[in-house]
């Protein structure tokens, strides 16, 4: 169908701008959906509310960091200090990834575990939960 249309609108004899928008929306179009138009396998809408929590893993800024010897995260002029954590003393040498929310909040991750949360200005989020699975 890529070089079809091009060749109707030669074989019509159209060759203005005009022309070719009336040919297609008054006999190209028509033709082509009553040739190749099928009715909905089901009548519901495919549409589907997206989770908001999938869409803010999905929006986020992600960038990978080092852990500094200070057991810290330097990220946008902030520096995030990381929690005790059950899985190690400590992430010092550790590559992080640090997200940025849409929110405004910040996440570290080490893999799939998410290891500290912090408000805009780099406050810490205290988690009922410490240890998350990425979603």
């Amino acid at each position: 169908m890529q070089d079809r249309l091009p060749r109707e609108l030669a074989l019509a004899g159209i060759a203005d701008i005009e022309a070719a928008n009336r040919f297609i929306a008054q006999t190209y179009l028509p033709a082509h959906n009553a040739r190749f138009a099928r009715p909905a396998a089901v009548e519901d809408s495919a549409f589907v509310a997206a989770d908001p929590q999938q869409l803010a893993q999905i929006l986020c800024i992600e960038e990978e960091r080092v852990v500094a010897r200070d057991n810290t995260v330097a990220f946008a002029r902030l520096r995030l200090q990381l929690p005790q954590s059950p899985i190690r003393h400590h992430f010092v040498k550790a590559t992080v990834k640090v997200r940025h929310y849409p929110d405004g909040t910040l996440a570290i991750f080490h893999g799939p575990r998410r290891i500290a949360r912090y408000s805009s200005d780099g406050a810490a989020i205290e988690d009922t939960c410490p240890i998350r699975q990425a979603a």
